[in-house]
């Protein structure tokens, strides 16, 4: 698993899932135990961006960056010290509205480590296919978003199987009503790459904010 091995739930039996870790960005963000983030908008204290993410305890672990004057829709995930974890890319002309993820702060084919579509077009619930670098035929998809993204109670399974890798909740505090701020929390499941899960989160929190509303 060193230096950030791709293994995706097609490798394996979902029963295996508990026991094998699922590390799609880096090794380093898998924990042996659940780990409970919460997602921030309009973060006051962040001075880049308006995505923060934050533990149990309040304290920064990730936040996103925008680039403004890009030609492309294009983010990055910054770790807590400010270093690029992941870019994301929107594809353009794509017609289900396609965001491209690349490690570090590279949009090179080589760096590609997955990409996230609408799974259709005509969407009343939100549902997202996930597709890792290496699965180009995209048959399957290896990762899927279900759920209401306006109740905030989305889950990412593996696959299209049953197995949940990661839950998201909304969460109301008198401090986020008081702020204005909106926020939510996931539950990524052991042994998941929390980082990817984030990842996946601002991808959905893209696709659903987008002013358009069209694809």
């Amino acid at each position: 698993m060193a230096g950030g091995m791709v293994v995706g739930p097609s490798s394996y039996p979902p029963q295996m899932m508990a026991n094998q870790q699922v590390a799609i960005i880096n090794p380093q963000f898998c924990a042996p135990y659940p780990v409970d983030l919460n997602i921030v908008r309009k973060l006051m204290t962040l001075s880049e961006g308006a995505f923060g993410v934050t533990d149990v305890n309040g304290n920064i672990v990730f936040k996103v960056k925008g680039k403004l004057f890009s030609l492309r829709d294009r983010r990055v995930l910054l770790d807590a010290a400010g270093n690029p974890i992941v870019t994301f890319q929107q594809k353009i002309l794509s017609a289900h509205r396609r965001w491209q993820v690349y490690r570090g702060e590279s949009t090179d084919s080589k760096d590609f480590l997955f990409s996230v579509k609408k799974s259709s077009l005509l969407q009343f619930k939100t549902k997202l296919d996930v597709f890792l670098a290496h699965n180009t035929k995209e048959d399957v998809c290896d990762f899927r978003i279900e759920g209401s993204w306006f109740e905030r109670s989305c889950v990412i399974y593996a696959g299209n199987t049953s197995t949940i890798v990661a839950q998201m909740h909304r969460k109301h505090t008198a401090q986020s009503i008081l702020l204005g701020k909106d926020n939510f929390g996931v539950t990524v499941y052991p042994n998941v790459d929390y980082a990817f899960i984030v990842a996946l989160l601002v991808i959905l929190e893209e696709i659903n904010e987008d002013r358009s509303g069209d694809d």
